[in-house]
């Protein structure tokens, strides 16, 4: 499986970006995105189990951010609106072959991408 992560860059506080996956190689069943700033753990941002079209976000950034998918290109998105200094990292598309809810929100995916730098400017 190859993940392939796109998106990221340098914005103002307040502007949007959006990231995307492309996902090639078999079938998976929940895709996520992770972040990981400097100095501090990976930590869960969003996911989206793909059978049941539900999706998941942590706490910090409900409200502003937005996962979704495009079946046909197999890919995930993530509309990141009102974007804060704080939401600085590296984020980390992820995917699993698992569809249950047990360790979404963990760092126990099976297939990781490269990474896609976004810095948000105060």
């Amino acid at each position: 499986v190859q993940l392939q992560a796109s998106g990221g860059g340098l914005v103002q506080a307040g502007g949007s970006l959006r990231l995307s996956c492309a996902a090639s190689g078999r079938t998976l069943f929940t895709m996520g995105w992770f972040r990981q700033a400097p100095g501090k753990e990976r930590e869960f941002v969003a996911a989206f189990r793909w059978r049941l079209g539900s999706t998941y976000y942590a706490d910090s950034v409900k409200g502003r951010f937005t996962i979704s998918r495009d079946s046909a290109k197999n890919t995930v998105y993530l509309q990141m609106n009102s974007l804060k200094p704080e939401d600085t990292a590296v984020y980390y598309c992820a995917a699993r072959t698992r569809d249950t809810i047990a360790g979404l929100i963990t760092t126990a995916y099976d297939f990781w991408g490269q990474g896609t730098l976004v810095t948000v400017s105060s």
